[in-house]
């Protein structure tokens, strides 16, 4: 285990150091194609939930870009939250 924190953390060093050095015009593609995996990948929202959402179907808060919703949020409803987490319209399977 002591040889797989060495290793983390001599890798968190090196892109530490690569961070730093990294123009400001890389740092923001870096960012923005992160972004986008996240977005795809159904972790992040295109678009933060507006005042108004409401969604009939999960299927639909994803197609918007809102998705996942989270409790107190516009658009959430305990009736896209299936395993009543506070997490509505969730990437994963239950």
């Amino acid at each position: 285990m002591s040889g797989t924190l060495t290793a983390a953390a001599l890798l968190g060093a090196a892109a530490g150091v690569g961070w730093g050095s990294a123009s400001p015009e890389q740092k923001a593609a870096f960012l923005d194609r992160t972004q986008n995996a996240a977005v795809a990948a159904g972790f992040a929202r295109e678009r933060a939930p507006q005042t108004g959402d409401y969604w009939r179907r999960c299927d639909d808060a994803r197609a918007a870009g809102t998705a996942p919703i989270y409790r107190g949020e516009p658009g959430y409803r305990e009736g896209l939250d299936r395993d009543n987490d506070g997490i509505a319209c969730e990437p994963y399977p239950y």
